[in-house]
């Protein structure tokens, strides 16, 4: 009755388990998830939470969008999405406002290529649309010129005007 998500999930954990050298019980130990539980899963007859698939890939040092992406929970598009913000975020090379404008720039080219806004991008536009009108006011030239700063016309409340010389 195991769906083929579901199993191609569990054959998929059962090869990172044993590629980072762990057995089932030291998984288990690991995430504070049961040792039979962990079988059920790897045996496809058990369909795991969000909540027990990202213990598991904390343990494993894997991607938790990958496991929800095999188990169904998230659409491949949705992860590669998540997968592009995490990077964004996750760069030392920028800044938190910067990192917060450009994910407000890449919010606008989705919207404007047909795809709405990710799963996160809702919990803290207002973070990201605050970060954006400071950075139009005078702060364009770290978001790569003056991309913080809005268009007048008709373009909506998300979109930033394209101001590349180049095109």
């Amino acid at each position: 009755m195991a769906s083929l998500n579901v199993g191609n999930l569990g054959e998929y954990l059962r090869e990172q388990r044993r590629a980072a050298q762990l057995s089932l019980r030291q998984l288990a130990d690991a995430t504070g998830v049961s040792n039979p539980y962990l079988s059920q899963i790897e045996r496809g007859l058990r369909k795991p939470s969000a909540d027990v698939l990202q213990q598991v890939a904390k343990a494993l040092r894997i991607s938790a969008e990958t496991l929800y992406v095999r188990a169904g929970i998230l659409d491949e598009r949705e992860r590669e999405e998540l997968e592009t913000r995490a990077v964004i975020l996750a760069d030392p090379s920028i800044n938190e406002r910067q990192k917060n404008v450009l994910l407000q720039i890449y919010d606008s080219f989705r919207r404007e290529n047909g795809f709405a806004p990710g799963p996160d991008a809702d919990v803290d536009a207002g973070a990201r649309a605050d970060a954006g009108a400071s950075a139009g006011a005078g702060a364009g030239s770290d978001a790569g010129g003056d991309a913080g700063t809005r268009d007048g016309d008709d373009a909506g409340a998300g979109t930033t005007k394209d101001q590349d010389p180049h095109s």
